[in-house]
């Protein structure tokens, strides 16, 4: 048959084809429901195709690969030298086994078991963010203290006098007898009549006139002696108190005075009135107590954690409730060298003026001691240092997920800061949150590290780290290790 000979298939097919399009129409195809419906699922289609296409692309893109977590190149990955309990450090097995409560093995690296520090701790970067994990920078900076203090009002003892009388005898007269009462320097606060003070003056009078008949003797033994015997008797009268107004007096009128006068021997107040008319005292009676209040003392107790701030010459503030608003100002003038055994607390010792009598001995106050600051300290915040009662620890960023553990010697510590004495330099970065959960891991690393030595020691029969036993004795010896603990 010859090809170009019409075919009964070929007509049907072209029958069918004057069904399946619709005629034109001003050289336009009809458009009819079954168009539309050809469209709309040419175009799903290719939605499908184009979404699968572009999920695979992603999965192969360079930064999603870099974000896997596929294994690097052989040169670089980690070498795991054990496996161990995640509740037992001393349970180890060569291969990934679980222990008996079903949680599995955590693998030990080679660089994570050789680190340079014992403790070193490595975490992936997304736990150090889910944990919290906040670091600040070792400083070098001006660090200063207020302390403060509560303080007592008290008498200047270098300015406070107890007058007690060096003769024996009986008050005469009190011409000062209030307590409180101001006196002048000079001012006569009492006479008393002494039988030795009268012995005394009548001796002075003997040696004056003794002096008076002897002065012109031809004799310079006589002459200087008759002197000699003067100045005695008169040094003696000063001696025992007697005023020079009163010696004057006697050498004058040449009688015996009967009574002597007790003068204040400066400006202040009465404290204490220690005897009245008619009584007899001696010199262990104190028969006054006198004070300048135009200075005080004030005694305060610091705590001895704060004694390392505390140096003599440090300024100060004293703030009173019976004087609210008013602030007196004065120095540390001395710092006493034992503490009291009861409160633990130092006493510290304060000088203020006081011109106008606005402190009044055993008033309350409250002291702030400008303490010298401490230039160019090393410093860290105080919540990076882990405090175990044997040492001072900080965890130092060595690496982005690195944390080495240094242990440090303090000093002081003020606004939140802590000075550093030796084991950090500034620059360096620590941790100051979540540092507690790094430190048990720390320690869980240090304590497997020396549960771990005897077995690296050369002719051990178990395995070593850098040799791991065979899998099948490797994991029954862990077993048994792990049993045992339980």
């Amino acid at each position: 048959m010859s090809p170009h000979t019409p075919q009964p298939q070929d007509s049907i097919n072209a029958a069918e084809g004057r069904h399946r399009f619709p005629p034109r129409q001003d050289g336009r195809w009809a458009a009819g429901p079954g168009a539309l419906v050809a469209v709309l699922l040419a175009l799903g289609v290719g939605a499908a195709v184009g979404y699968w296409y572009a999920a695979r692309t992603a999965d192969t893109s360079p930064a999603k690969t870099a974000m896997a977590p596929s294994s690097p190149p052989a040169s670089k990955a980690r070498r795991i030298l054990y496996y161990r309990s995640p509740m037992n450090p001393s349970a180890t097995s060569p291969v990934p086994t679980k222990d008996s409560m079903g949680m599995d093995y955590v693998p030990v690296y080679a660089d994570e078991a050789q680190a340079a520090v014992p403790g070193t701790v490595r975490i992936d970067p997304v736990i150090v963010q889910d944990i919290g994990v906040r670091t600040a920078t070792v400083v070098r900076r001006t660090i200063s203290r207020r302390v403060r203090a509560v303080g007592r009002v008290t008498y200047d003892e270098d300015l406070l006098t107890r007058l007690h009388p060096k003769i024996e005898g009986w008050v005469q007269r009190t011409y000062v007898d209030r307590t409180g009462q101001k006196v002048a320097k000079g001012t006569i606060l009492l006479s008393i009549y002494s039988p030795q003070l009268v012995t005394s003056e009548q001796e002075y009078l003997l040696a004056l006139q003794n002096r008076r008949v002897l002065k012109n003797s031809p004799f310079p033994d006589i002459r200087r002696g008759a002197r000699e015997l003067m100045r005695t008797a008169r040094e003696r009268l000063a001696l025992l108190d007697m005023p020079a107004a009163q010696i004057r007096q006697l050498e004058r009128t040449g009688r015996v005075l009967r009574d002597v006068q007790i003068r204040s021997p400066f400006n202040g107040y009465v404290m204490r009135v220690g005897a009245r008319d008619g009584q007899y005292v001696t010199p262990a009676t104190e028969l006054y107590a006198i004070a300048d209040l135009h200075k005080v003392w004030v005694y305060a107790y610091i705590y001895e954690y704060e004694i390392p701030w505390v140096r003599k010459g440090d300024e100060a503030d004293l703030h009173l409730a019976a004087l609210p608003g008013k602030t007196f100002r004065g120095r540390i003038t001395y710092v006493y060298p034992s503490l009291d055994m009861k409160t633990r607390t130092l006493r510290v010792r304060f000088e203020f003026d006081n011109p106008n009598l606005e402190l009044k001995p055993m008033m309350f106050a409250n002291v702030s001691i400008h303490a010298a600051p401490r230039r160019n300290a090393v410093v860290v915040p105080s919540q990076a240092v882990i405090r175990t009662g044997t040492r001072n620890v900080v965890f130092v960023v060595r690496s982005p997920g690195k944390f080495e553990p240094r242990d440090v010697r303090l000093g002081v510590t003020s606004e939140g800061l802590t000075q550093i004495l030796s084991g950090l330099r500034p620059g360096e970065r620590v941790v100051t949150s979540a540092e507690f959960l790094i430190d048990s891991e720390s320690n869980l690393r240090e304590a497997a590290a020396k549960m771990l030595e005897p077995a690296k020691s050369p002719g051990a029969g178990s395995a070593t780290a850098e040799e791991p036993a065979p899998a099948g004795s490797g994991v029954k010896g862990g077993a048994k290790k792990e049993a045992g603990h339980d």
